[in-house]
């Protein structure tokens, strides 16, 4: 199978090319090496027999051209995290959404009808929280006044008792709840639209926190166990935001690969048409805490800070039910918490450029 992976020499795309390279496939690499994410690298080293393009995925005709004789695509490519502040909307929206739509289009002229997407667990917006009087709650937006105050957890809306959190199943309806998590959820909309106008198949795997060798360090873009991981190499103590209690499920790159692989071969097989939505991630959720203090603990320190500082357009808890993906794609994570943190507190980090 010929995969064409945009984003392919990122963090998260470099794995992906690796695993089909080995697995026997031909991946076609589109990347533009931007400086943050790549630093001043000219060329990214690519397994033996894969092609690599220097493109932006919002440039057609170099998408058009990486596309000829491909039989499916893995759209990795995006500028990720939480980012500064809502004076980023434009680039995200730019990278992200005009990227993906630019390529859909590519790709329905080229006739090529099988995709998987990079997802992001972040177009939930807050898990799932029962309340023991009223049920589900779908708890809105944390304000300011309470996080400064240290009012961290949501409460019911209805009586104002603290919520039980839980998992997030796929037909959860969706919340963005930033900027970022918009433009995940717009992706999706646009591969959906695509699937119907052409037949196309599409899956969207929805991430949950990816870390391991090789994330991008020193980049506000970057994800929290990459600020930790940097802040150790520096010598400095890993600043924990809030009170270090938010829930999330961390899961390793390599896993996230693995199942990148089996998305892409199901894409023969799942209906046309149709978007399918699989949740990505270990299934051992943790605290922020937690993973903080084991990489400080693996590193030899320094020990975590807790800051009781905040961003607005967090959210408390996100953690999901992946068993879909464990019974559909036939997936089981392989990496685990304290195995994976022990190797990623010693891993080499990219180079990046900020500014």
């Amino acid at each position: 199978m010929r995969v064409l992976v945009t984003g392919g020499a990122g963090f998260i795309g470099s794995r992906i090319v690796a695993a089909l390279s080995e697995a026997g496939h031909e991946p076609v690499v589109l990347d533009a090496l931007l400086p943050g994410v790549h630093g001043a690298v000219p060329v990214p080293p690519v397994p033996p027999g894969a092609e690599f393009v220097r493109a932006d995925v919002r440039d057609a005709e170099r998408v058009r051209a990486a596309l000829r004789g491909v039989d499916a695509v893995c759209h990795q490519a995006a500028m990720v995290g939480l980012g500064r502040d809502f004076a980023d909307a434009p680039a995200y929206t730019g990278c992200n959404d005009l990227g993906t739509a630019v390529l859909l289009a590519a790709m329905a002229e080229q006739g090529v009808r099988r995709l998987t997407l990079a997802g992001s667990m972040v177009v939930y917006g807050e898990g799932r929280y029962v309340c023991h009087r009223h049920g589900v709650i779908r708890p809105g937006v944390r304000g300011a006044d309470d996080l400064a105050r240290g009012r961290f957890e949501p409460h019911c809306p209805v009586c104002g008792a603290e919520l039980e959190g839980g998992l997030v199943g796929e037909d959860t309806p969706a919340d963005p709840r930033n900027v970022y998590a918009a433009t995940k959820l717009a992706q999706e909309h646009l591969a959906s639209a695509w699937a119907r106008a052409g037949g196309g198949t599409a899956v969207t795997l929805r991430y949950h926190n990816v870390y391991g060798p090789g994330m991008p360090r020193d980049t506000p873009y970057a994800g929290v166990a990459s600020f930790f991981r940097s802040a150790l190499a520096r010598g400095e103590a890993p600043r924990v935001f809030e009170d270090g209690r938010q829930r999330r499920d961390f899961v390793h790159v390599g896993d996230v690969a693995e199942v990148n692989l089996l998305a892409l071969g199901a894409t023969a097989e799942l209906p046309g048409g149709v978007l399918t939505p699989y949740n990505i991630g270990s299934g051992d959720p943790r605290t922020v805490g937690e993973m903080a203090s084991a990489l400080a603990c693996a590193h030899g320190g320094p020990d975590p800070v807790v800051t009781g500082e905040f961003r607005l357009g967090d959210v408390r808890h996100i953690t999901a039910d992946s068993s879909r993906a464990r019974r559909e794609l036939g997936w089981l994570p392989r990496i685990g918490f304290t195995e994976g943190m022990a190797a990623f507190a010693r891993a080499e980090q990219r180079a990046s450029v900020t500014g």
